[in-house]
């Protein structure tokens, strides 16, 4: 009897347990069912393909449909990551698979069941729209998922392949070229409206966040009508896009016009040895990748449809895609872009042709009269004029012209590595809780108490914001809402709080500058 009575609570327990780990381990999504993989209460899903392989005749054109499949699609492993250079993919210690069919996402959930309704976090990844890929261990979503959200990851083309312009494809859509990255991206979010409930998330509680180019690119989504309605908070880490178009070699202008983009498109194919698109599209991908100029010449573009224009002008009439912002900017991450030495003059020869009339404040607002200080000026300029006047011209619009709410951040945790300050992306593996290891975003040993602390710190305002717009949440600092009158920023170091955002004076001498070459662009239209 005894032993009856154990061999019941046994299996009593054993019942508990199973059903205290059930997991959504299956889903039906467009295109088919998939399987994922069940490891300590979160569900993975890896390599859902979310639009047709972008290849042959579907090069340079936007996302088509799906393709369905028969049968259980096993989705336990990354599917490769666009085309790019292989030093991108070594860098950052990802799978080395590289392909030109790349339109493929990721899923991590902690729901037991569909009808959770989890908040959702959509990952964007940086690599100056020519590198990048959802691959990267800092980015698995394992442990954000931990903490009650669904983490998402999508894949959209790069270089040449995400961003060519040329008259050719205006012409055949009728609306434009050059945004098919930019549109992967929209496709994806569209994916995740249709399915992601199907995986216990929430469709109408959806944030994009991102870094570098993908932080820029959840701007350039704030800012898109194709992206409306798509999501509804938007966290943005060392990214925004506020400058004019890019004409020549202006200073901080990076996306250029329609007319420039497709003249460098032109130009490309010259070097290609093709005579047209059609051709274009025959070519193997290596060796359009294979040419000088393949990746780093291209960058989205306003082509008055995907990115309608100058998105400073769009805010000020309130053409947006209004909703609550997170977005911030690193102390130190210059130092990634900028010479390790510079002179006074060396660094003046970069501002006068750069910064025009404007050469004179701007330089005046960066002291440079040491070799010490040129260097300190080349980071800083790089910083402020790339990530943090944008970030600040895109609070102070939020604010004017926006109802959902601008939370800033200005990350200055230091490490052994990094005692001078932040470095471009060092944030990341704070946010998503993956600290040790993967390439260039891991610290390269053990964390200390203080790195943890500050993931935890980091991770919860993010996963608050995602959840309720706001990142304020019991036993956390307070975080005020940015405003044009306070112009308050969540310092994250030794003693995170709010505090005044910092180097006011570069910024305001670069919004001076960005101002006239606004006015600039309106006079050659």
């Amino acid at each position: 009897m005894r032993k009856t009575f154990l061999t019941i609570l046994c299996a009593a327990f054993t019942l508990m347990a199973t059903a205290a780990q059930a997991q959504i381990g299956e889903a039906s999504v467009t295109g088919g069912r998939v399987s994922g993989v069940v490891t300590n209460g979160i569900a993975a899903f890896k390599g859902i393909p979310f639009a047709a392989p972008p290849v042959g005749d579907l090069r340079w054109k936007p996302p088509q449909p799906v393709k369905s499949w028969t049968g259980v699609k096993m989705t336990g492993s990354y599917a490769a990551s666009c085309v790019q250079d292989v030093t991108f993919v070594k860098l950052f210690g990802a799978p080395d698979a590289i392909s030109e069919d790349c339109l493929y996402l990721n899923v991590w959930t902690p729901a037991r069941s569909a009808n959770e309704r989890l908040p959702v976090m959509v990952w964007i990844y940086g690599g100056a729209f020519v590198g990048g890929m959802t691959s990267i261990p800092a980015y698995d979503g394992t442990a954000l998922a931990e903490k009650g959200v669904a983490v998402v990851s999508v894949s959209y083309r790069l270089g040449v392949f995400g961003f060519l312009a040329h008259p050719e494809l205006t012409k055949e859509s009728g609306k434009g070229s050059g945004n098919y990255g930019l549109q992967d991206q929209i496709a994806g979010l569209r994916w995740v409206k249709e399915n992601i409930a199907k995986f216990g998330g929430d469709p109408n509680r959806v944030t994009i966040f991102g870094e570098s180019a993908g932080g820029i690119s959840v701007s350039m989504l704030a800012a898109s009508p194709a992206a409306k309605g798509l999501f509804h908070r938007g966290i943005s880490e060392s990214g925004g896009n506020f400058g004019p178009a890019r004409t020549a070699n202006e200073g901080g202008a990076t996306v250029p016009s329609l007319k420039v983009a497709e003249t460098t498109g032109q130009a490309f194919l010259k070097r290609l040895g093709v005579a047209d698109i059609a051709a274009a599209r025959q070519l193997p991908a290596e060796k359009i990748q294979g040419v000088p100029g393949g990746q780093s010449g291209f960058w989205p573009v306003f082509d008055g449809d995907v990115l309608p224009g100058d998105e400073y002008e769009l805010y000020q009439a309130k053409r947006f895609n209004d909703t609550p912002v997170l977005i911030g900017t690193n102390s130190d991450e210059g130092r990634l872009f900028a010479p390790p030495e510079a002179t006074p003059a060396a660094f003046e020869s970069f501002v006068r042709p750069s910064y025009g009339k404007h050469a004179d404040a701007i330089l005046a607002a960066y002291p440079h009269a040491t070799n010490e200080e040129a260097a300190q000026a080349s980071r800083d300029i790089f910083r402020d004029a790339t990530f943090a006047w944008p970030t600040w011209a895109w609070a102070t619009l939020q604010a004017q012209k926006g109802t959902g709410k601008a939370f800033v951040y200005y990350f200055d945790h230091r490490t052994p590595q990094s005692p001078n300050g932040a470095n471009h992306g060092s944030e990341i593996g704070y946010v998503f809780k993956n600290l040790g290891g993967g390439g260039a975003l891991g610290l390269p040993g053990p964390p200390r108490p203080e790195d943890t602390a500050m993931s935890d710190l980091v991770s919860s305002y993010w996963v608050n914001f995602a959840r309720n717009g706001d990142p304020n949440g019991p036993g956390l600092p307070s975080w005020p809402a940015f405003s044009v009158a306070s112009q308050d920023a969540m310092h994250f170091d030794t003693k995170s709080s709010a505090r005044s955002v910092p180097n006011m004076a570069q910024l305001k001498a670069l919004d001076g500058y960005f101002a006239w070459r606004r006015e600039e662009a309106k006079s050659k239209k």
